[in-house]
């Protein structure tokens, strides 16, 4: 049994009921996020949690039409990442995406000098609780239709932390080789899953408070007493 506060499947099915969280893997091409995604979902399904991963639509419809989009085709596909993604929170506690509507936003102004993306693709993103940004630290490695070159990693990889700085998202950059990646990331992604339970043990403990002569607590009632009044204060 896990030990994290999820809605089960069956719950999440409901229309009451809130849709799964998810997590979103991004960043530029060729720095293992395929490899992630896997590793992570099978990581938290051993953790107990009805998990699954949602593929980049982007390789189906390269495989499928033997080329890279063209631009007008951008839309469709940050959309039809989206869907998929929305499917899964329907239907299961937590949805490992990998990646958003936010990749196709910066492929498209890299690529094409096309932003008219930018307003649809960070209002999906939103939805993804924690982002996991995969580091520029592998090297670089073709992969058919979808790899543009290592010369476009750097401003991809600044495009997307821009993008969720900007937006106040919360992200983890994931770094390391092998095994020490993703384990890495599966830490990040417990802590975040963790996140409601520890606010609801600090809650249920008393505040802790100092009893001292010169306290640094904002709500101590020496702060309102008089200079010359307080604790040891100089007498006349």
């Amino acid at each position: 049994m896990s030990r994290f506060r999820l809605p089960t499947a069956e719950a999440s099915r409901t229309p009451e009921a809130h849709l799964g969280r998810c997590v979103a893997v991004v960043g530029a091409e060729s720095t293992g996020k395929t490899t992630l995604a896997e590793s992570l979902v099978k990581a938290l399904c051993d953790d107990g949690l009805d998990a699954v991963m949602v593929p980049e639509y982007l390789r189906a419809f390269c495989d499928a039409q033997g080329r890279t989009p063209f631009v007008h085709e951008q839309v469709q596909i940050a959309r039809m990442q989206t869907e998929r993604i929305e499917e899964a929170r329907a239907r299961h506690a937590l949805v490992v995406a990998d990646t958003t509507a936010l990749m196709t936003a910066v492929y498209s102004t890299c690529i094409f000098g096309d932003e008219t993306l930018w307003a649809e693709a960070m209002q999906a993103h939103r939805r993804a609780g924690l982002s996991l940004l995969t580091a520029l630290d592998l090297p670089w490695v073709a992969d058919g239709h979808q790899r543009d070159g290592a010369h476009v990693q750097v401003p991809v990889d600044t495009w997307i932390r821009g993008a969720l700085i900007r937006h106040g998202l919360p992200f983890t950059v994931v770094a390391g080789q092998g095994e020490a990646r993703w384990r890495g990331a599966l830490e990040a992604v417990r802590h975040w899953l963790d996140a409601p339970e520890r606010a609801l043990r600090a809650a249920d403990q008393p505040r802790w408070r100092w009893v001292c002569e010169d306290c640094d607590d904002g709500e101590c009632e020496q702060h309102s007493v008089p200079v010359g009044m307080q604790a040891g204060a100089p007498r006349d």
